[in-house]
């Protein structure tokens, strides 16, 4: 953990970032006192469900062909 002053940290912001990024804790001070603490983001996975489970859902009644002809034939006009 890094603590710091609230004037160098506005004059390393960036590198302080970087820490972060990288897993460091970073506190910064004011007059000796702690009034802020800079933490990384909690990494959250970003996977998605299997696309096997909704194409079962989906059902096309009729013929596709014929459906997209009759709706294509119909916004023409």
């Amino acid at each position: 953990m890094v603590r710091i002053t609230a004037k160098q940290a506005r004059d390393r912001m960036s590198s302080l970032l970087d820490r972060v990024e990288l897993g460091e804790e970073v506190v910064i001070l004011r007059r000796g006192k702690e009034v802020a603490r800079l933490v990384p983001q909690p990494k959250i996975p970003r996977t998605l469900p299997p696309l096997d489970d909704f194409r079962g859902k989906i059902r096309i009644k009729g013929s596709l062909t014929k459906s997209l002809l009759e709706e294509r034939a119909a916004s023409r006009y």
